[in-house]
């Protein structure tokens, strides 16, 4: 969608650019933002400076990326695009030796002025890099057995390495999110069908390790599956997190206890209520209806990207557009089933409402790729 505007065509180059932004894909990710700097504003006791301050800079900060970004010609990501995934290799290298430690995990390299998450950007990265491999291979190899196993690797190396730090939720997003790109760009089903069925290999071999000498997970995450199978095992200990997330999901009812009066988030019974756990504060001082409605702004948000990427003619634009969009509904999904219950929790943040810098910045990035995506593609 451009903005329609018959002297268009007369104004300079440059400028001609901001008529073909996808100007309902910003207004909706700028009221998905300020939706989070309202909730941010609550879950602080009205208190500005705490976490919705530095948010609303970072979504000024990160906008003026996504522009950038977005006026950028997308020949120049397509060029720089293995670059990137390259850089994000060695930034999750540096981080599993040198990466500063918070909360049991290791993951973030501390610039001062922000904690940047470099598995947050190899999300992007590994999207960009897979879209290329793609719009470079002939149509005809896209299901070859040989050529599947590259982005296959592509794939599994970053995600072993978020492992490690440990982040099983982000090394989640990455394998599903290159999932898409090569289901998009005409990968066989049957491949589909055989990695399902690893999977469940995969699942039932953690569990088959618990106890043993080859144990696949860490202690902290066995409890999250015991915890996800049964909250009362434990809970008031490793079963409190979802226990008291259910409590507020519950308590908000309709409509919602009101705003800046949800009991369990302003006497702080919710955990890590700015970050992983923030819907349930939503839904507790709005309702059902309150967390329907940002459920339609981000349907909305992936509706305007899915008809981008269709309507676009270039194919790096559209598996570039895909896998962004990809990326994001995982995002809010896996958060939206955490904090329900229906998933376990594996520590993957609301986007554009938890509080956070790399993946607010990463994301508006991403954003920025699918606007430059949708202004240049061939009209």
């Amino acid at each position: 969608m451009s903005f329609l505007d018959p002297t268009h065509n007369q104004a300079p180059r440059g400028l001609r650019k901001i008529f073909y932004v996808n100007w309902p894909l910003v207004i909706l990710v700028s009221a998905v933002a300020c939706f989070g700097f309202l909730m941010l504003y609550s879950v602080a006791g009205g208190e500005l400076n705490r976490w919705a301050r530095p948010q609303m800079i970072r979504f000024v900060v990160g906008m003026i990326i996504m522009f950038i970004i977005a006026f950028t010609p997308l020949s120049f990501w397509r060029h720089v695009s293995l670059m990137a995934y390259i850089f994000g290799l060695l930034l999750l290298l540096y981080v599993l030796f040198f990466g500063s430690v918070g909360m049991g995990a290791q993951r973030w390299i501390d610039l001062k002025f922000i904690q940047l998450q470099p598995s947050e950007l190899m999300k992007i990265a590994l999207v960009m890099a897979l879209a290329l491999y793609y719009d470079w291979l002939p149509p005809e190899k896209v299901s070859h057995f040989g050529y599947v196993l590259i982005p296959l690797a592509m794939i599994g190396l970053p995600a072993m390495m978020v492992v490690v730090q440990p982040d099983l939720g982000t090394a989640i997003l990455l394998v599903a999110s290159g999932g898409v790109v090569m289901f998009l760009a005409g990968v066989s089903y049957w491949y589909f069908i055989a990695a399902i069925s690893a999977g469940v290999g995969v699942v039932s071999a953690v569990f088959m390790s618990r106890g043993t000498s080859w144990q696949m997970l860490n202690g902290y995450q066995y409890k999250r599956i015991d915890t996800f199978l049964d909250p009362s095992l434990d809970p008031l200990g490793a079963g409190y997190h979802i226990t008291q997330s259910k409590i507020a999901l519950g308590s908000g009812g309709l409509s919602g206890r009101g705003f800046m009066q949800g009991p369990q988030s302003q006497l702080n019974f919710l955990p890590e209520k700015q970050t992983d756990f923030i819907f349930t504060t939503l839904a507790e001082e709005f309702g059902y209806i309150g967390s329907t409605f940002l459920l339609i702004l981000y349907s909305l948000i992936m509706i305007f990207a899915i008809s981008a990427a269709m309507k676009n003619k270039n194919r790096f634009g559209a598996l570039l557009i895909g896998g962004v969009a990809a990326t994001f509904f995982f995002y809010f999904a896996l958060n939206m089933a955490m904090v329900m219950g229906l998933a376990p929790v594996v520590g993957v943040p609301l986007p554009l409402v938890s509080y956070g810098g790399s993946a607010m910045l990463v994301l508006l990035a991403g954003f920025g790729l699918i606007q430059s995506a949708h202004i240049h593609r061939p009209k």
